[in-house]
């Protein structure tokens, strides 16, 4: 923790609504975020390099799948899990990306779709971080409207042949594992489909026909991985289906997954970004004293510090509802909607804090803002979880 934290903890107790496991998860995921990933994390930004090293590092602290029961998965609980992503954010946003892709989107994905065998074969391996997965749904078209998919998987015999595109894959050229969502045209209902349905195939990324090329030109997300996926002919066998989910309801089930991890992981970076305006704000003086001591910069600390808290609050509502079973997918997209949107705002107003300082990497906050971003269109942008509350308000769907 910076030395700013307490400061905070202490105008507002937390870990007073905590379980004692659920601060240890914290305290695991706060160590790996300040010892391992912030003293570099600047570095990796600049350079856009993503390091493989610490993905063994987040198994062996059992963060991957950790919300997952059995496969050497650790089977801790919803609160537990978002406090961990709201450590890793609070380092950067790549990093909580990295533990959604491989643990809310490829490991739930198999872990609640999948067959017996194909979770024995997968996830001891992706829970210890020895083995990564990625989860292709979006489309170079629009990522929105996953309805319009145009990836298809045919059987030919004992095999199923997949053509199409994929864009935004995070983690596609690092994977092990591709979970590929594709419409199977089948109308003759021969092999169960009755017709064009979605369905998820686990696909080896060493399949020919799999290519997987990193996204260049990123000013967001730089120490991450996402990429565009072409899909040639890649013929998998029949058994690499997943029997368990079919139509658009499988990838969503997924989706909800890594976005109630964003609820959390948001406020981990804006916590960030007011650690680091409270002690730019006690440090630097103008005029012959602190600018702390200014009212208009202590307004905005106690505005900035009002939503973070507001946002945690939510997010620990949610979990309490998700492991009471009673989550909807509304209530996701209102903590969704609320902690990205406040996030970016508390990064502005601490980047104005530090003065022209802030644009540098000196600071946190402008890599923190950048990253934001990209989580604010991604699972779901703004108009879209509007809608989703629209719709559940009004009982009419507008799209």
């Amino acid at each position: 923790m910076t030395a700013t934290a307490p400061r905070i903890d202490s105008v507002f107790d937390l870990d007073a609504l905590l379980t004692e496991e659920e601060r240890e998860w914290q305290q695991r995921a706060r160590a790996i975020a300040q010892e391992q990933i912030a003293p570099i994390i600047e570095d990796d930004f600049e350079h856009k390099h993503f390091r493989r090293e610490l993905v063994k590092v987040l198994g062996d602290a059992g963060l991957l799948g950790m919300h997952l029961q059995g496969y050497g998965c650790a089977g801790a609980g919803a609160v537990a899990y978002g406090l961990v992503c709201l450590e890793l954010e609070a380092a950067d946003s790549g990093w909580r990306t990295f533990v959604s892709v491989q643990g809310s989107l490829a490991m739930s994905a198999i872990h609640k779709y999948g067959s017996e065998e194909q979770k024995q074969r997968w996830l001891p391996g992706m829970a210890a971080g020895d083995l990564i997965g990625c989860f292709a749904l979006t489309e170079p078209q629009g990522g929105s409207d996953p309805a319009a998919m145009t990836t298809t998987a045919r059987r030919d015999g004992d095999e199923w042949v997949i053509d199409g595109a994929k864009r935004w894959i995070g983690l596609a050229s690092l994977a092990d594992v591709a979970v590929v969502w594709a419409r199977v045209d089948d109308p003759s209902g021969a092999f169960g489909e009755g017709g064009a349905a979605v369905r998820g195939f686990l696909v080896p990324t060493s399949t020919a026909g799999f290519t997987a090329t990193p996204i260049d030109g990123k000013l967001s997300m730089r120490a991450s991985v996402q990429c565009d996926i072409d899909l040639e002919g890649v013929r998998v066998p029949a058994d690499a289906i997943l029997p368990g989910a079919r139509g658009l309801s499988g990838p969503f089930g997924c989706l909800n997954e890594a976005r109630y991890g964003i609820v959390w992981g948001a406020m981990g970076a804006a916590r960030s970004c007011l650690e680091s305006a409270l002690e730019r704000s006690t440090t630097r003086e103008v005029f012959g004293k602190p600018i702390g001591a200014n009212q208009l910069t202590q307004a905005k600390l106690a505005d900035m510090f009002v939503e973070v808290e507001k946002g945690v609050l939510l997010a620990l509502h949610l979990g309490r509802l998700k492991e009471a079973g009673t989550l909807t997918p509304a209530q996701i997209s209102v903590g969704k909607l609320n902690s990205v949107r406040e996030a970016l705002e508390i990064a502005h107003q601490a980047r104005s804090i530090l003065a022209g300082d802030g644009i540098t990497n000196a600071f946190p906050v402008m890599r923190h803002a950048a990253n934001l971003e990209s989580v604010r269109t991604y699972e779901g942008t703004d108009e879209i979880h509007q809608l989703v509350i629209g719709r559940a308000l009004t009982g009419i769907a507008a799209f």
